[in-house]
This record gives structure tokens, sequence and C-alpha cells, in this order.
């Protein structure tokens, strides 16, 4: 074989590593979401399936343990793109909270803002009609360091509570709605976009209450907490309820590889945000994609592909680059 022809195999091969590296070339890419009961796992399916239909890209949705392990998951190489909390995301990005120990974690940027994720408080006991009202009780606040647990946390700081003065538990969403049923529980904090099939399930089988987190606590909490809005649940969003119930929210959003290909990243925004239409015919969800609700409120850099396609669109967004 030639110098030239050695050359030539070289680089050849430099760039099929490099496009392997990126996550694109027609490579598979793994999207963390999160328990299969929760909003991230339905409604990663739905984005995966469009990604892979709109580019090159094999994408594939998986159940994870959600926001902080999706972000982690991401920076040890083992997933490309991934859902996570907006104020997890913050943690990962300031080395606070849930990654205080590890340290700050920046291999991810953002690739767009989806839609809004509820605290949702939720009970079948008649008698808690307050946050006041869980002291003593035995109330599920997420996986330890999880976003869930971190909300949990600051509503009942917000009420003047902290773990000590409840019975907490450390569960999923499922093993929420079954403790729940069982009667094992008597609270559970679950944050996802609503309606979220654990509550509809519970509440259509064995009817559930939804705790409001309004007025003066809500003010002290967004006060103390500026990532978290106000946020109405509509009176039958689940059954059984006719009220509209007052909350707060953060936002669901999905981040990526720093290290991913430009183009792919324009390509994987403009798959989901080119659809959303059709998208919100598969998920309710979907509803609420849309460029504006994608970027704002973000304080997290976002990939240069991304920014590039909202650019496109007349918004400018930041960028490490």
């Amino acid at each position: 074989m030639s110098n030239r022809m050695k050359h030539r195999a070289c680089c050849a091969i430099l760039v099929a590593l490099m496009l392997m590296l990126s996550g694109c070339g027609g490579q598979r890419m793994m999207m963390g979401t999160g328990g299969t009961s929760g909003t991230y796992y339905a409604f990663g399916g739905v984005l995966a399936q469009y990604m892979k239909n709109y580019t090159d890209y094999s994408v594939t949705a998986v159940s994870t343990a959600a926001s902080k392990a999706n972000i982690q998951s991401i920076g040890d190489g083992d997933y490309q793109i991934g859902f996570t909390q907006s104020d997890v995301m913050n943690y990962a990005w300031d080395g606070t909270r849930s990654f205080e120990t590890d340290g700050p974690c920046r291999d991810f940027r953002v690739l767009g803002a989806l839609y809004a994720e509820t605290v949702q408080l939720i009970t079948m006991k008649e008698d808690i009609k307050s946050v006041e009202d869980l002291r003593g009780r035995s109330v599920s606040i997420g996986a330890p360091g999880s976003g869930v647990y971190f909300n949990a946390i600051d509503v009942l700081n917000g009420a003047g509570l902290t773990v000590d003065d409840i019975k907490p538990q450390y569960q999923s969403f499922d093993d929420s709605k079954e403790a729940l049923k069982d009667g094992q529980i008597d609270a559970a904090f679950i944050v996802a976009g609503a309606p979220t099939s654990a509550i509809t399930e519970l509440a259509t089988t064995n009817g559930v209450y939804l705790i409001p987190i309004d007025g003066g606590l809500r003010e002290d909490i967004m006060k103390d907490c500026p990532y978290y809005a106000p946020m109405v649940i509509p009176a039958d969003t689940y059954p059984g309820q006719s009220e509209p119930i007052e909350t707060i929210t953060i936002m669901a959003t999905l981040i990526v590889d720093a290290d991913m290909d430009d183009d792919c990243v324009y390509d994987l925004t403009a798959a989901v945000f080119d659809h959303t239409a059709d998208i919100a015919l598969e998920n309710a969800k979907g509803e609420e994609l849309s460029v504006e609700n994608a970027t704002s409120g973000i304080t997290i850099p976002f990939h240069e592909g991304a920014a590039r396609y909202y650019a496109e669109h007349g918004i400018q967004v930041a960028t490490l680059e």
C-alpha cells in the first residue's frame, strides 16, 4: 500500500471514530428518561421515534432513575441524550445539593425545555388537606438526592417542616402508588407533567386527593427557590378532581452530550420542534412544545447545534462556544 493510500485509510478511520464519538453518522444513541410510570418515559419514547424518523440517527429511549442519573450517564458516556428537571440541571452545573458530594458536572448542554413539570402532592387520606398536615405522617419524598427529593424538601421547608417532622419514605412513582393503595404511606410527592399515569391509575381505581401548594406557602417557596414558577392543575385533569389545584412547577428539559456534533444536535432539535403538532397527537405534553417555551428561563448553556436552530427561528440563546 502506498503512503498516499495509507494516509487516506488513516483519515477514513479517524473520521469514523469521530462520528462514533459524536453519536452521529448513523450511530445508535441512547436517551435516558425516567421510571416507566412517569411522563419522561412515555414522552421520551415519542421523541425518540421522531428523532429516528426524521434524522439519520437511531435513538432509543430507556427507563432510568431520571434527572441526576441521566446527567451522570451522559458524563460517563453511557447516554447521549437525557431528560432532566431544570432545577437538577442547575444543581449539576453549580455542584450543589444532589451534586455537592460529586462536584459540578458540566459534560452536557441544553437542547431545549419541553414542558412544565408539576409538583404534585397526593394522598388518599381525607384529613390531610395541607402540607402542614404531613407532620408525623409517612410520606414518600423520592429517592435520596433525586429531583423529587429536593422538591419535597423545598415544599416542606416552606411550610416550616423538615424531614425529621415526617416519616420519610424514599420511593419511586410506581412504589409510591402501590404503597398508597396498600395504606403503607399517607402521602407522596410526584413531580411530573400532569396528568401523570401513576396518579391517573390511582385516581381511577381508588380515588386520590391533590394537596394544594398555594398562597403564602407558594410565595415563600418561590422567594427562596427562584427556579420554581406558579402552576394550576386544571379541574378534571384526574378522575374525581372537580376543582383546579394550585401548585408550583419546574421545567422538563432535554440535554445532550456537550461533545456531540453540532449538525447532529441541530437535526435532533429540528426533529422535535418541526413536528410539534404531530407529537401533540401522540402525547399531551407535545401541546407545550414550542421554540419559545424551549428557550425561556434556561440559565445553563445551550448546545451550539440547538442554538443554530433557534437562531433560524428568531431566538438567540446563550452557549459556551
